[in-house]
């Protein structure tokens, strides 16, 4: 994912046309975590086997109580780290180590360092595919999978995507993977239990796919491109819909039982789309965040919503266009929507 922090406006609210809200989704901010160590961030994830909240963060994975924002832990020496799987099965935590082109095998008990696994080059998204138990990373510069088994935590496959640049991998849950190609705009269909590529779906006109979900019944892929939420067939490629959403966004989260869709939009908002049918889909809501907050994951017992951001220092009135603002040390955070 995206490890740079993207210079975004800060818009308060999103209203108007492209965002005519048919209802409130209730959402709100109602709490922020701040967690008093150094470093840039990329995805958090929450344990559904626990009430464990992980999050990317430099050099180590931060672990956070979820309801309190208390820390419970940490990781040490996953440097790059871009994501965090769990096999809660057989009691393990992977995280993908993007500057260290490996991943790390934890305990999810007592966060013990098991071992590492060596992967493609700068491993950033890492998913637990149930269908064939087999850990999966996308290797962002690698243009490739690595594919783990976590019973003996040995690479038993790679799988070559001819160079794209990969960021998100979901599972269909019945032998197929869907990767997104940042740089090709485009979905790649994997046969997980053949190690082969399938097929290319194009995304056009979304660019920059980052974020990927699904919802497996419905067999409908959610991509977020630029300022665009794509939808589209898993059984066929086709585009269903699309949706505009705010700019900078990287990740988006999907909860089956409320059929919400939410995009983690940098320049501090999330845009709420509610699916009605496997065919329809509407914004019901632009939820006011954070600048920066581009990263997110979803408790889906508790729908609660968690998005690591930080404080920026200002810009200069003459600082040339695009400039980065500089993160204040210290400052890294995870707001905290829920629906009450």
């Amino acid at each position: 994912m995206k490890q740079s922090i993207i210079c975004l406006s800060i818009i308060a609210l999103i209203s108007g046309s492209a965002f005519s809200a048919k209802a409130q989704s209730g959402y709100h901010v109602t709490k922020t975590f701040h967690v008093a160590s150094p470093g840039g961030w990329d995805y958090p994830a929450s344990d559904p086997g626990s009430n464990k909240l992980y999050l990317s963060h430099g050099s180590q994975v931060n672990i956070l109580d979820k309801t309190t924002g208390d820390s419970v832990g940490f990781i040490p020496n996953t440097t790059g780290v871009h994501g965090i799987a769990f096999v809660d099965d057989l009691g393990k935590g992977y995280t993908s180590n993007g500057r260290l082109n490996n991943v790390t095998v934890f305990d999810l008990k007592t966060s013990k360092i098991l071992g590492q696994v060596a992967t493609g080059k700068n491993p950033d998204w890492i998913m637990y595919d149930p269908f064939t138990k087999k850990i999966v990373t996308s290797n962002h510069t690698g243009g490739d999978l690595t594919v783990i088994d976590p019973a003996t935590d040995q690479v038993v496959a790679t799988i070559s995507l001819n160079g794209a640049k990969l960021e998100t991998v979901v599972s269909d849950l019945a032998g197929k993977l869907f990767v997104n190609a940042e740089d090709k705009n485009e979905i790649v269909v994997v046969d997980i239990v053949k190690y082969q590529v399938l097929s290319h779906w194009s995304l056009a006109p979304g660019e920059s796919p980052t974020g990927l979900e699904i919802d497996v019944k419905t067999k409908r892929l959610f991509a977020t491109c630029e300022k665009l939420l794509v939808i589209v067939d898993a059984t066929n490629g086709k585009i269903v819909d699309k949706l505009p959403i705010g700019e900078g966004t990287d990740g988006v989260a999907f909860d089956p039982s409320t059929k919400l869709i939410f995009t983690a939009n940098g320049e501090g908002t999330v845009t709420v789309v509610k699916e009605i049918s496997k065919d329809e889909f509407t914004i019901i809501d632009n939820v006011v965040t954070k600048r920066g907050a581009r990263t997110i994951t979803i408790d889906t017992k508790t729908h609660t919503v968690f998005l690591p951001t930080a404080d920026y220092e200002p810009l200069a009135a003459d600082a040339p266009k695009n400039t980065r603002p500089k993160m204040v040390n210290g400052s890294f955070q995870v707001v905290v929507l829920e629906k009450k």
